[in-house]
């Protein structure tokens, strides 16, 4: 059994497609289980490839409990030491992770600051097992009683600072709605008033509101049918990336090098105001980052991002 811990959240689950993928490509005759929350169960089944899910929250509970102990152990949560003290206590044959001197393990390349999904992959191939950093598809799923063609804005996010301000979503939503978008407004059940009162503000009807009756399968579907997704840096943007669906994701306070979706993707657009001399945030609302991206940016983006996928269409045709 090879043994996966990626106890995160969505976005981390689909930066790390393209390793699993690797994993059952180089053990095709080994059960394949991954060590990560029970909820992410619905998108774990389209990324394929994975035999059993754990349900494993942060690192407080052991990742496998066995018997038997996992033939091998893979850190793909993180740079240690209690991600690899976590697999460790499983008594894996081999721990393939990156080298960290606090765990007590020096086998592994070092950390090293890159982009995400470049990190997993390399981490993988330093070990002779080759990952291909593009293999990000996700199975698209049918549209399980979600609307199709919608354009979905997800104003929230679980951290405060990397939201847009909320005026500024419904003055989004609003200049989409004249445009002939159908918009939709997704978010968490936290997040259900957020999305009401930016549906208030737009003149949307209440039914536009899906924030906290949506699970995330029916999440995945309504994103991977829909027309454009407008979000903040949080796990819907990377759904987005994951079925090729337009998107247009609005960065910081944290710069998109780390978490944006790939250059070589035409169909999303990443807008970041830059590690300006920005004025002193005093910790309320979006920080000054993201308060500097401005409606007609957002506007911008969405027309070169639509321009690509009627070129794309007409190619293909």
């Amino acid at each position: 059994m090879i043994l996966v811990l990626r106890a995160l959240g969505v976005g981390d689950l689909v930066t790390a497609v393209p390793a699993l993928r690797a994993l059952r490509t180089a053990y095709p005759g080994r059960e394949l289980t991954l060590a990560a929350p029970a909820w992410l169960a619905p998108l774990v089944d389209l990324v394929g490839g994975v035999d059993r899910l754990v349900d494993t929250a942060g690192l407080d509970g052991p990742a496998w409990s066995g018997p038997p102990p996992p033939e091998v152990a893979v850190n793909l949560h993180g740079r240690g030491p209690q991600s690899h003290r976590l697999l460790a206590a499983a008594r894996p044959g081999r721990l393939l992770a990156f080298a960290n001197t606090d765990a007590d393990f020096a086998d592994g390349p070092p950390w090293a600051d890159e982009h995400e999904v470049d990190r997993w992959c390399r981490l993988l191939t330093w070990y002779g097992i080759p990952a291909d950093r593009t293999d990000l598809a996700l199975r698209r799923p049918g549209p399980a009683g979600q609307p199709t063609g919608a354009t979905v804005l997800h104003p929230g996010g679980k951290i405060p600072a990397k939201r847009w301000p909320a005026e500024r979503f419904a003055a989004l939503a609003r200049a989409l709605t004249d445009r002939g978008h159908r918009v939709l407004l997704t978010g968490s059940a936290d997040e259900r008033a957020l999305a009401a009162r930016v549906a208030a503000a737009s003149g949307l009807p209440p039914t536009a509101v899906l924030a906290g009756r949506t699970d995330l399968g029916a999440l995945a579907a309504l994103v991977a049918n829909a027309r454009l997704v407008v979000s903040g840096d949080t796990g819907v943007a990377h759904l987005a990336t994951g079925y090729g669906t337009a998107s247009v994701v609005l960065f910081g306070p944290v710069p998109p090098d780390h978490w944006g979706p790939p250059s070589d993707r035409p169909r999303h657009r990443v807008l970041w105001a830059g590690a300006g001399d920005w004025p002193r945030w005093d910790g309320v609302g979006s920080h000054p980052t993201l308060a500097a991206l401005r409606l007609d940016e957002v506007l911008a983006a969405v027309d070169e991002v639509e321009r690509v996928v009627r070129i794309s269409s007409a190619i293909a045709a």
